[in-house]
C-alpha cells in the first residue's frame, strides 16, 4: 500500500482555522485529525510550521500566464499558463476563452479537452473550459477585440457544444441575437450559463434567470449595465441593469477580481454583504502577463487579439483609459481581499476554493480539506506566500 502523506499545521477549513493533521492516501483525504492525535508511523510528513494548510484554489475565470494565452491555441501556451497559476496556489481552473474567430475557439476547446484528459504534471488541473466570447454586446466588450463579437447563431454554437462534456460554463449577453437559443441549448447539454459583457436591462435579466436558467454573472461591477448606463436609452423611469439584477436575485452567484486595482474595498464589501461568501467567488481574470515584466502584451490570440499594457500591477488598454484584465494570481487576490476588507482568512479562502468549486458543480470532490475529497493542498507561510503545492497528494515542481 502506498505510503500515506500527512500534512500538519494550521488547517484552513471553510468556517475556521484549526491546528491539526490531514492524512492523505492514494490521492484523497483519508482522515482529518486533531493536533494531539497519533499519526501513522509510516507517513511522510509535510509540516507547515507557523504557516497554513489551505485547499487548492479553484479559478473559474482565467485567460493565461507566464507569456501564454489559452487562445494562442498551442500546447506550450497551455503549459506555461497552467504552471504559472500553480505557483500561485491554483490547483483547478476553467480555461477561459476570448472573443476570437470560430477556428481559434475550436482549437482552444480541443486543447482544453486534451489537457483535461492528460494533465500537465506540474500545472493546475483543467476542469474544462469557460466559454467566454464571442457572444457579447459590442459596446460592453471591454478589452476584447471588436471585430469578432457576433450574435449567437445555432449553426456555429452547435459546433462549440460538441465539447459540452468539456465545458464548465458558458457566457452570453442576454440582449444579443440568439442569446435565448444559446442559453437553452447549453442547459439541454448540462452546461451552466453565465451573463457577462452585457448591457441587459433588469427585465431581460429576470427572463434569463427565471426562464433560461442563468445562474452566474461574470466579474461583478465590470463590463455590465446599471441604472446610469441604461439612462441613455430611457431617461425615465430609471431602470436597473445587470448590476442591480445580480445583487437582487438570490439565484445568481457572481465573482470579483480582488487585485486591488479593479475594485476598491467598498465595492468588495458591498458585494460580500449582499451575496455572502457562498455566492461570491474570487477569480483572477488573469492574462498572459502573470509572472512577466511590465510591457506590451496581447489579450486573446496573438493573431487577432487586443493589445494591452502591463503597468502598475494591472492590465491597461494601450491609451491607459481603461483596465484590460488582471496580471495577478489567486494568492494575490486572497491577500488583497483580506487586507482591504479585514475579513477572516478562512472566509476569503473559501471564496477562492469551495465557493467556485460549488459554482462549477465540483464541490463534492474539490474546494475544502475534508475527508473523502481530492487532496489538493497548498502550504502557505505566515504571510500567505505559497511555499508548496500538492495536487491529488502529489507535490508539484514549482
Amino acid at each position: 500500500m502506498p505510503t500515506p502523506v500527512v500534512f500538519r499545521g494550521q488547517i484552513v477549513f471553510p468556517d475556521r482555522i484549526e491546528q491539526g493533521a490531514i492524512v492523505v492516501r492514494e490521492g484523497r483525504i483519508a482522515e482529518v485529525l486533531a493536533a494531539a492525535a497519533t499519526l501513522p508511523a509510516d507517513a511522510s510528513i509535510v509540516d507547515a510550521g507557523d504557516g497554513f494548510l489551505s485547499p487548492g484554489f479553484v479559478d473559474l475565470h482565467v485567460h493565461g500566464g507566464d507569456g501564454g494565452d489559452f487562445m494562442d491555441g498551442t500546447a506550450e501556451a497551455f503549459r506555461c499558463a497552467l504552471r504559472s497559476h500553480a505557483r500561485h496556489g491554483t490547483t483547478r481552473m476553467a480555461i477561459t476563452t476570448t472573443v476570437a474567430r470560430h477556428d481559434q475557439i475550436l482549437a482552444t476547446l480541443e486543447l482544453t479537452r486534451q489537457f483535461r484528459r492528460t494533465p500537465e504534471p506540474n500545472g493546475a488541473r483543467v476542469m474544462g473550459a469557460h466559454f467566454y466570447g464571442p457572444y457579447f454586446r459590442y459596446e460592453a466588450r471591454g478589452a476584447h477585440p471588436g471585430a469578432e463579437v457576433r450574435p449567437a447563431i445555432r449553426q456555429e454554437f452547435d459546433e462549440y457544444l460538441k465539447y459540452a462534456d468539456d465545458l464548465v460554463t458558458a457566457t452570453v449577453a442576454p440582449e444579443i441575437g440568439g442569446a435565448k437559443d444559446f442559453a437553452l441549448a447549453c442547459r439541454a447539454k448540462g452546461v451552466r450559463t453565465n451573463v457577462g459583457h452585457s448591457w441587459a436591462t433588469f427585465e431581460q435579466m429576470r427572463e434569463a434567470v427565471e426562464q433560461w436558467g442563468v445562474r452566474h454573472v461574470d466579474h461583478l461591477f465590470c463590463a455590465m449595465s446599471d441604472k446610469t448606463k441604461l439612462r441613455q436609452f430611457q431617461m425615465y423611469p430609471m431602470q436597473g441593469g445587470v448590476l442591480e439584477a445580480t445583487l437582487y436575485f438570490d439565484e445568481l452567484t457572481t465573482e470579483v477580481i480582488a487585485d486591488g486595482k479593479h475594485l476598491d474595498a467598498g465595492l468588495l464589501l458591498l458585494a460580500l454583504k449582499i451575496k455572502g461568501p457562498d455566492r461570491l467567488a474570487l477569480v483572477t481574470d488573469c492574462n498572459r502577463a502573470l509572472d512577466m515584466p511590465d510591457g506590451d502584451y496581447m489579450i486573446g490570440p496573438l493573431d487577432g487579439g487586443e493589445p494591452l499594457i502591463k503597468r502598475d500591477g494591472v492590465g491597461l488598454m494601450p491609451d491607459g483609459t481603461a483596465l484590460a484584465s488582471s496580471v495577478e494570481g489567486m494568492d494575490h487576490m486572497v491577500r488583497t481581499f483580506v487586507r482591504l476588507t479585514g475579513r477572516p482568512l478562512w472566509e476569503v479562502i473559501r471564496m477562492a476554493s469551495l465557493t467556485p468549486a460549488r459554482i462549477a458543480g465540483r464541490d463534492c470532490e474539490l474546494g475544502s480539506l475534508e475527508k473523502g475529497k481530492q487532496a489538493d493542498v497548498v502550504v502557505f507561510d505566515r504571510d500567505l506566500n505559497v511555499r508548496r503545492v500538492f495536487v491529488d497528494g502529489v507535490e508539484l515542481k514549482l
